[in-house]
């Protein structure tokens, strides 16, 4: 959904170009490159309908651009009340973790502690294919493994037992109990599996928690101090923090499913379905993967930082950016996925972004280095009930 912001902002706001009607549909491409000129009141006015056509509670957009910062907000982080949200209010920012673990990856390659051609069996035991699959292919989603967050027991469990901390060792099990997918590099399938794994990697090399090495290597160095992977036993967020929703179970944040009814719809619309609060689910399911909170303006700040060279030495960072592949070989120009870090082919510009989607949280972090531009959505509602 905050994909669905994103083009809308990219393109009516800053390229001319039209908007996607669903949240997986890539903007037309552009006329144009140049920058429009950016309204505040513009923006607000595009981010208030699109925000009460999808029934979000609250939302913040955060743009850099040569013109200048804008920051637009709506809503409210708390049903009931009158909270307006904010660039500092802390959300959980769930798969754009990924960019963050894949981050240190790429520097401890970069410091000759490990290679991507390193099999993941030199690091993690007991990995099915571990012989085979390499750490490349984990940090490009081409492990075949099978994710375990497709498995209905973490939805189940994030439903009936909020509290519930997750070790590494119990979400893995639960992946290597299902078969492999396809053959280690065969085609690219998104999967959280694969994260989890890396994660392990980083201690094992660091002796250390990811937590600690995230806190001491990205964090500290660029400033972005409201920034943290939760302990696993941790659930609750710091002030000032949004409130996150969500209509129906934890599987349609896990797996997409159910699919909304037209009755879910319809009462949701008339507002006498509201949706559930997610806010204390703790999510060590997601850990390396998708675990950490953080803010609009620390996350600005990371993926403008990560995509113009302020991570990595110039020689990685060209190996991170052509780490870059088709996600479908049939579409060469299509999306692309990296060491945690997606591609999209925009006419003649390109922006560098991740998604991160879980139980009551949506948001997006991109950087278009063509037009300078840094752009992150927050939403705190995980998924509108018309795009189920």
């Amino acid at each position: 959904m905050s994909w669905r912001f994103a083009s809308l902002l990219l393109g009516a706001a800053l390229l001319g170009a039209s908007a996607p009607a669903a949240r997986t549909s890539p903007p037309a491409e552009p006329a144009v490159t140049a920058l429009k000129p950016i309204s505040q009141v513009a923006l607000q006015r595009l981010v208030d309908a699109t925000a009460r056509e999808l029934l979000i509670p609250g939302a913040v957009v955060l743009l850099r651009t040569p013109q200048g910062n804008f920051t637009v907000t709506y809503g409210t982080t708390k049903l009931g009340a009158t909270i307006r949200p904010t660039a500092a209010t802390y959300f959980r920012i769930a798969s754009n973790t990924k960019t963050m673990t894949a981050a240190v990856i790429v520097q401890l390659a970069q410091e000759g502690k490990l290679k991507f051609s390193d099999p993941v069996s030199t690091f993690v035991a007991g990995v099915p294919n571990g012989d085979h699959i390499t750490v490349a292919e984990l940090l490009e989603m081409r492990s075949g493994l099978y994710n375990y967050l497709e498995s209905p027991k973490i939805a189940t469990t994030a439903d009936r037992d909020r509290n519930k901390a997750w070790t590494p060792a119990e979400l893995l099990a639960i992946a290597f109990a299902h078969k492999p997918n396809f053959a280690p590099g065969a085609e690219y399938e998104y999967c959280n599996t694969n994260y989890i794994l890396l994660g392990l990697i980083v201690e094992k090399i660091e002796g250390s928690s990811l937590a600690e090495v995230m806190r001491v290597r990205l964090f500290e160095p660029l400033g972005t101090r409201h920034t943290s992977l939760l302990p696993k036993d941790v659930a609750a967020l710091p002030k000032p923090y949004s409130h996150g929703y969500m209509y129906g179970s934890a599987s349609v944040a896990f797996t997409g499913t159910p699919s909304y009814s037209n009755a879910v719809k319809a009462e949701a619309r008339a507002s006498t379905l509201l949706p559930t609060d997610y806010t204390n689910l703790n999510t060590s399911f997601g850990w390396a993967a998708g675990g950490a909170i953080s803010n609009a303006n620390d996350c600005a700040t990371w993926i403008e930082s990560l995509v113009s060279g302020r991570v990595f030495n110039a020689q990685y960072q060209r190996r991170w950016i052509d780490s870059l592949r088709p996600e479908d070989p049939t579409k060469p120009n299509g999306q692309r996925y990296g060491y945690g870090i997606i591609q999209l082919l925009w006419g003649k510009n390109s922006i560098y972004f991740h998604g991160g989607e879980t139980a009551g949280y949506n948001s997006f972090i991109g950087y278009d280095p063509t037009n300078k531009v840094t752009l992150v959505v927050w939403t705190n509602l995980t998924v509108s009930v018309d795009e189920l």
